[in-house]
């Protein structure tokens, strides 16, 4: 059975969804999106991804008033799946010929898809084998902290790593890590976290700012600084975190072992802290109902 999106105030089968070809998103990448996971019907740090849904219309001048929460509850509902993603993008709609100029009365169109996915780092943290990866060159364009739809550059480094036999691309800007191409970045030295500073570079990721609490309200020490691509040598530990992944050790870059090339123990310390917030969001909803 096809699934159900939403598009433009109706639910219908995604096999009959169609979106004309003069969208300004399919023809100049003129589009923001989130991807959200719900577990157990429960949005995972909703508000922040829906702050940052906000934080990428208000940059891009797209102007919307819907409620997205009960869209999102709707697109839940007539979807099977315990555990499901969310993909919501908003073009700025549909203009009658190719230009750069828009109306400012355009109407934006709205598209959103639910797919099941796994709990993250829902089973035994002793099994997680860790990540592969590689450090790229950075090619994306100026405003990443913007979650727009133009991910050319994202596909392409992907792509290199999948050439070189490795699942992640670390992104690399001026001899500075950046992030990786679908996920934030963080580096471990001598009992410190450390992240890449927030700017116009990187993606405030809703899951890296959860991680900042966690660690911090664990009394870890943890410090947003420009990281040289160097220090990736001297790592004693290095992980990556997303909505879909959680927080993931990677154990080799370019070819080289991360210390001893298996998951780190201050790893394990903070994927436990953060299995048990997705218990503990888990437990209140259910007790909630």
């Amino acid at each position: 059975m096809p699934s159900i999106v939403y598009l433009n105030g109706e639910f219908l089968p995604i096999t009959q969804a169609q979106v004309p070809v003069m969208d300004r998103g399919f023809l100049f990448g003129d589009a923001v999106y989130e991807v959200i996971p719900f577990f157990n019907g429960v949005g995972f740090r909703l508000e922040q991804h829906l702050q940052r849904l906000q934080y990428s219309l208000d940059a891009v001048g797209i102007t919307l008033d819907l409620d997205w929460k009960t869209l999102f509850s709707q697109l839940l509902n007539v979807n099977p799946g315990t555990h499901q993603a969310v993909y919501l993008q908003v073009s700025r709609g549909v203009m009658p010929k190719r230009s750069l100029r828009y109306d400012e009365d355009i109407v934006p169109t709205v598209f959103a898809y639910s797919y099941p996915i796994q709990l993250a780092l829902g089973g035994d943290l002793a099994q997680v084998a860790g990540v592969t990866a590689v450090t790229v060159n950075d090619q994306r364009w100026g405003r990443c902290d913007i979650k727009a739809t133009g991910l050319l550059a994202n596909v392409l480094a992907i792509r290199e790593a999948h050439q070189r036999g490795v699942q992640e691309a670390l992104l690399v800007r001026q001899g500075y890590l950046t992030e990786g191409a679908s996920c934030n970045l963080f580096v471990v030295e001598q009992g410190r976290v450390y992240t890449p500073l927030m700017d116009s570079h990187t993606l405030a990721g809703t899951t890296r700012s959860l991680l900042l609490e966690l660690i911090r309200d664990a009394g870890i020490e943890c410090i947003e600084q420009p990281i040289a691509v160097e220090r990736l040598q001297q790592a004693d530990e290095i992980w990556i975190s997303s909505s879909t992944r959680g927080v993931l050790p990677v154990v080799q870059v370019n070819g080289e072992a991360v210390a001893t090339g298996t998951p780190g123990p201050l790893w394990l310390n903070v994927a436990t802290l953060f299995q048990q917030f997705e218990q503990q969001m888990l437990t209140e909803h259910e007790t909630s109902r």
